[in-house]
């Protein structure tokens, strides 16, 4: 007799998933909805071409150990995710299995045997970032002279100011926006945490001339929005931010030979808040970090401050002869 004598339909459990311990007991926010919801369109989908099975007949016990890695290789291999993607759409996996496996004890053995592949380790690179002299190229690069042109130019400024992240520039709208004596823009970051970020004053007096040029029709509309007034795409906001920089490239060659991405501008400001002497506590409040040591791959990147640090500390004097095993067995290992 097997632990799997009876199989459960993976659909009524994954919709009491999404529909209970999701959206009812954890309170998830719609972008984590969303989030959990296209991995799983991608595993049924997946599960339909390698079981031959429609989406509504695939058991729990399908998603066997040996099952669940040929996914993640798929993930990795043929739609070329990185390693990153590739866990995040398993934590999601993991978050079900626990569910299910306190909903279902049946299916206990099969959640721990799946529960026990690890997560792949990847390398993480040192973050990159924009000199001060190339973030002014890319801020005056768009057209004046053209209505998508002077968006971009106060878009961009705002992105660089606030340290958004492109899913929280795109949401903002204009009742989000103060521009009375202390110029702040409220953001709705990740998380769903709010945080209040201060403007310079040209920051503000570009948004300003920008509102004045739009005439909005109400609060709710969108600060930066697409030629018709709605929300713009992740995908434009990095469209137009290339564009920006290849014209800023004639300038600053070496903008040709870099990955252009909104983020980059949220680490440039960071950045250059820790070489100008802010505290790392503030920038971490600045960019809605939940902790300081997701702040600190700054300090890590930032090689000036650390050739700073060793200037300051006196070169030893003493010489240290360099060790050599006699042992031929050390040699070996040596060698290696």
């Amino acid at each position: 007799m097997t632990p799997y004598t009876s199989a459960i339909k993976l659909g009524s459990l994954l919709q009491q998933f999404f529909t209970e311990r999701l959206m009812q007991q954890s309170n998830a926010s719609p972008c984590t909805v969303a989030a959990y919801r296209d991995c799983f369109r991608l595993l049924l989908t997946f599960a339909e071409l390698r079981l031959r099975k429609r989406p509504a007949n695939i058991v729990f016990q399908d998603l066997s150990p040996a099952f669940v890695l040929e996914f993640l290789e798929h993930l990795e291999k043929e739609r070329q995710n990185t390693i990153r993607s590739r866990n995040a759409r398993f934590a999601a996996i993991r978050a079900f299995l626990h569910y299910a496996a306190a909903k279902e004890p049946s299916v206990l053995a099969i959640t721990q045997s799946v529960l026990a592949i690890p997560m792949k380790r990847f390398e993480r690179p040192l973050v990159g970032f924009f000199t001060r002299e190339q973030i002014q190229a890319i801020l005056d690069a768009p057209d004046p002279y053209t209505w998508s042109g002077r968006r971009d130019r106060v878009m961009f400024s705002t992105l660089y100011n606030t340290g958004a992240r492109v899913s929280e520039l795109i949401h903002l709208r204009i009742a989000d926006v103060s521009l009375e004596s202390s110029p702040a823009v409220h953001i709705l970051g990740k998380g769903r945490k709010e945080r209040r970020v201060p403007l310079w004053l040209s920051t503000a007096k570009q948004i300003k001339r920008w509102l004045k040029e739009e005439k909005p029709h109400g609060p709710e509309q969108p600060l930066f929005p697409n030629r018709k007034n709605g929300v713009l795409t992740r995908t434009s906001v990095a469209e137009r931010l290339q564009l920006a920089a290849q014209k800023a490239a004639t300038k600053y060659p070496e903008l040709s030979q870099r990955s252009i991405s909104p983020h980059l501008m949220r680490h440039s400001l960071a950045m250059h808040l820790l070489q100008a002497g802010v505290d790392i506590t503030v920038i971490a409040l600045w960019l809605g970090h939940e902790s300081t040591a997701t702040t600190h791959i700054y300090v890590e990147a930032d090689l000036a401050m650390k050739e700073q640090a060793l200037k300051s500390l006196r070169e030893p004097q003493s010489r240290s002869a360099r060790y050599r095993p006699q042992d031929p067995v050390l040699k070996f290992l040596q060698g290696l």
